[in-house]
């Protein structure tokens, strides 16, 4: 059996690390909002034959009266353009110029076209982060009321606080990573993404609790042993199952990423990136934050 919660420097220091990582990605560049929460336009394009330039996209759309258009390439003969919102008409203004503009690449086909207000990209902004916090509010008030009978030790809702401590890791480090592809890649999020970090926080802290379930179950039916060997004890019971639990996981979600559209890629990298960050949380951190708890109150 390995003594997990004696190495917690170990684990302490590599989580340290990484959340420092990330929360200087983010004060330094932040995170590239999508249209989903700034407000514009999206057009996705393809190509029938070879892509034309970028520069040539910028200078036919240059005729039309748009604000900071960016073109980015998107997979074999395919481009999203963001620019202003506009309505139906400018929208068609904006296709049939594309078209006549590059007859050298055959058809031009829309792929999709979303359009987002300012107000509504605001809101969206808002209703995003309530329900984060919402979920967080919720989360520690399920594990107080589910370990109300185990007080000794460490107080019930106590459970709840390593719980989350280990979600504020988890969602730290993805939204870190998605900073660093923001500023490099050029990788926007938007309520796709948000979706992303609600499933991790579901993922994670289901992880938790069965790991934090087993140590109330221990504490009942172990008496001639400290917290500290009973909380080992139940993370080394558990943590097969969490391991194989997000291996099968990944595997799903690996398929979707390889063989999945563009649209989706970097919403399931986020699950990805949040199902290895969430079990390693589950076992590495939320236990032995316990003990540690326990140690130093």
């Amino acid at each position: 059996m390995y003594n997990i919660i004696d190495s917690k420097k170990i684990w302490f220091s590599i989580s340290g690390f990484l959340m420092a990582i990330s929360i200087l990605a983010l004060v330094i560049w932040g995170l590239k909002l999508g249209i989903d929460f700034t407000g514009g336009s999206l057009l996705e394009i393809s190509y029938e034959n070879n892509r034309p330039e970028i520069t040539q996209i910028e200078e036919s759309l240059a005729q039309i009266d748009l604000n900071n258009v960016k073109v980015q390439p998107s997979g074999d003969n395919i481009f999203i353009l963001r620019f202003e919102n506009v309505d139906e008409d400018k929208h068609q203004v904006v296709l049939n110029q594309l078209k006549s503009s590059a007859p050298d690449s055959g058809l031009v086909e829309e792929q999709r076209f979303e359009s987002v207000g300012p107000t509504i990209g605001q809101e969206l902004k808002s209703k995003a982060i309530e329900a984060i916090i919402i979920v967080l509010i919720f989360i520690v008030a399920y594990i107080a009321y589910a370990f109300r009978k185990v007080s000794k030790p460490v107080a019930s809702w106590k459970y709840g606080l390593a719980a989350i401590a280990a979600l504020v890791h988890d969602i730290l480090i993805v939204t870190g990573v998605f900073a660093i592809l923001g500023y490099f890649l050029g990788v926007e999020i938007d309520t796709l993404f948000v979706t992303a970090l609600l499933t991790i926080l579901g993922f994670s802290v289901h992880d938790t609790i069965v790991t934090f379930d087993r140590v109330r179950e221990n504490l009942f039916k172990i008496h001639n042993q400290s917290f500290t060997e009973i909380v080992n004890i139940s993370v080394n019971q558990t943590i097969i199952r969490s391991i194989n639990t997000s291996l099968t996981t990944l595997l799903v979600l690996l398929a979707i990423y390889i063989f999945g559209g563009q649209s989706i890629q970097y919403f399931v990298l986020a699950l990805i990136l949040g199902v290895i960050v969430g079990t390693y949380s589950s076992i590495f951190i939320a236990s032995p934050l316990l003990v540690w708890w326990n140690k130093n109150s």
